[in-house]
């Protein structure tokens, strides 16, 4: 890998977003799951700049969360690609070149929106990324969201010293995979889908809640709308669905505008009710464009979502945390007790 010295443009990070760019390849098919055949015409394959990192990275710039990213990409077209996506929307892009090359993925998607996701999880488990590349950036941040990218794990520790409020996606984690728990422990914020773990979601989200460090678990359900657990609550508490502006053309990235509407509704000092409600507008906006984050909602969109928590009069602008403190994220909402059935039915991904 290569490291280069570059210059610091921004006080502060709203958000730092740590791993998670690539490229997708876009394959429209005619349904899901495939028939068997050994070929089959398919309208214009795409490729375009994805993954959960950049999304994240860009939908919270386009938010206008001053946004910072630092990842791996290769010294490749597809890291070309990325950069230069990073460069349109407003992201700090911080990136180190690994021999390894760019991450990939190829994406099945059928007319109505649902989709496959091959992923190419190149990384060694041996690539680390330097302290002297991450830990300008991490000074700088006032939140951190960590993509369950391998090497991301090895910066909680840094993360806790400074006393950073850290949030990640856990996607469709099933509860049991060794890979996902370490993130799924030690941070505050903790986003997943109700695909993974099926009808044990409800354990799965308080197992998180009661030994790890979480304030709230929230498991989206495509659909069904959304889950959320407060570290108060008893069990999960929906949150009903929004109907999307226009026809569902791809779900892809739709969980990454959840996470992204749910940020932007925490940096404005909302509860975690509302914020959950900004997720699932920013969720089915995501779902009306083709292509992955081609169409990212703006602020002005999630300005109009009625709260029950009136929100600052502006963001926002103490500095960031420089030192070990306690965490400083604000404090789950009150009013979230759910229902006493445990029980948690996932309706979509």
């Amino acid at each position: 890998m290569t490291f280069q010295q570059v210059s610091e443009p921004y006080d502060a990070y709203d958000v730092l977003v740590v791993g998670g760019s690539g490229v997708d390849t876009v394959v429209p098919v005619g349904a899901l799951p495939l028939p068997p055949t050994d070929s089959a015409a398919v309208p214009p394959i795409r490729e375009a700049v994805g993954h959960t990192g950049t999304g994240v990275a860009l939908g919270c710039a386009a938010l206008g969360l001053t946004t910072g990213f630092v990842d791996f990409i290769g010294d490749d077209h597809p890291g070309s690609l990325v950069r230069e996506r990073m460069a349109a929307g407003g992201v700090d892009f911080r990136p180190l070149i690994s021999p390894h090359g760019t991450r990939r993925a190829v994406n099945l998607v059928s007319p109505d929106g649902r989709r496959t996701s091959f992923h190419d999880a190149r990384d060694p488990l041996d690539l680390r990324m330097p302290p002297e590349h991450y830990l300008p950036a991490l000074r700088r941040a006032r939140h951190v969201h960590v993509s369950i990218t391998h090497f991301a794990r090895f910066l909680y520790d840094d993360i806790e010293a400074l006393g950073l409020p850290v949030s990640t996606d856990l996607h469709d984690w099933d509860g049991l995979t060794e890979h996902h728990r370490e993130f799924a422990l030690r941070s505050d914020l903790v986003f997943l889908s109700t695909s993974g773990a099926g009808e044990r979601i409800a354990s799965v989200m308080r197992e998180i809640v009661h030994e790890g460090r979480a304030q709230a678990v929230i498991a989206t359900a495509g659909a069904g709308g959304a889950y959320l657990l407060a570290a108060d609550d008893r069990s999960p508490r929906p949150v009903p669905a929004v109907v999307p502006s226009g026809p569902v053309v791809d779900t892809h990235g739709a969980g990454d505008a959840f996470t992204c509407g749910f940020l932007y509704g925490r940096h404005l000092g909302r509860s975690l009710e509302d914020c959950a409600r900004l997720g699932a507008v920013a969720g089915a906006h995501a779902c009306t464009s083709a292509g992955t984050y081609t169409d990212l909602i703006g602020p002005e969109v999630l300005r109009t979502v009625p709260g029950t928590t009136p929100p600052p009069a502006a963001p926002p602008q103490s500095a960031p945390p420089q030192a070990a403190a306690p965490h400083p994220a604000a404090p789950p909402g009150a009013g979230l007790a759910g229902p006493p059935d445990d029980r948690v039915s996932p309706a979509g991904a």
